[in-house]
């Protein structure tokens, strides 16, 4: 199995509550279109996590299974309503009654991507789906004014950090490749759906830590780093405002 990097794959259930609480959910408009006016039914969720998007398939009256490394992110999925398996995706079995839909929310780029593919086929119905969603932060207000700030106290990860609205690999560069070279897969296709929202300084100061590249830095260093934002936005006004990108792709069984 291709190395996948456990300790921040693991880390967000170091505060699953916080986890739950602060990170964004997906917009109506793509969980619609993955489901593309089918009826599904049956809905497998890859890295659950605490179940942010299953909730939105729970709402549309589908059953939902949630596949969760971390049992404490998935002690809050249970919670939810979602049917959790505690295992690895690329470990887990799948049951003889095959889903309708494999959704991964924010969570693909955690799963062997020689593996995960083949995995997902296996556990759909023919002419089900596997849909990809992954939430991008763009348009940051006060990005300049933050960009000096994680300069100066968290450099080692300026350059990367999505927060900043850094531009990350597209879905369909990231895993169209392995999933089409899977052979179980028709054409990869691929959907994008702006938003956007405004957050409270509390609001947002909740949600960085969430974030593996901020939750690995030192205590001392986190700590500094989110006092200095916190300065920056009740300098402006106690707000900030992030256009986000959701991207969906999806591909169906053949």
């Amino acid at each position: 199995m291709a190395r996948v990097d456990d300790d921040r794959r693991l880390s967000f259930g170091d505060d699953a509550e916080q986890y739950d609480r602060a990170r964004p959910s997906y917009p109506a408009a793509a969980v619609d279109a993955a489901i593309d006016g089918t009826n599904i039914r049956r809905v497998l969720d890859v890295g659950c996590g605490t179940g942010i998007a299953s909730q939105l398939f729970l709402d549309r009256g589908c059953e939902v299974v949630g596949v969760e490394p971390d049992e404490r992110m998935a002690a809050v999925a249970h919670r939810r309503g979602v049917k959790v398996v505690v295992a690895p995706f690329e470990t887990w079995t799948a049951p003889v009654d095959p889903f309708d839909l494999v959704v991964s929310a924010q969570a693909w780029h955690w799963v062997d991507q020689n593996i995960g593919p083949t995995v997902a086929a296996d556990a759909l119905r023919p002419g089900g789906r596997l849909a990809l969603f992954s939430n991008g932060y763009q348009e940051l207000s006060l990005r300049d004014e933050l960009d000096a700030v994680y300069r100066q106290y968290a450099p080692q990860i300026v350059a990367d950090t999505f927060v900043l609205g850094r531009r990350a690999p597209t879905l369909r560069s990231a895993h169209a490749g392995p999933i089409e070279a899977c052979g179980r897969f028709g054409s990869v296709e691929e959907r994008s759906f702006q938003w956007e929202r405004t957050y409270t300084r509390d609001e947002w100061l909740d949600q960085l830590p969430t974030h593996s590249d901020h939750r690995i830095l030192r205590p001392d260093v986190l700590s500094t780093l989110l006092r200095n934002i916190r300065n920056v936005v009740d300098a402006n006004g106690g707000t900030l405002t992030i256009g986000h990108t959701t991207e969906l792709l999806f591909a169906g069984r053949s």
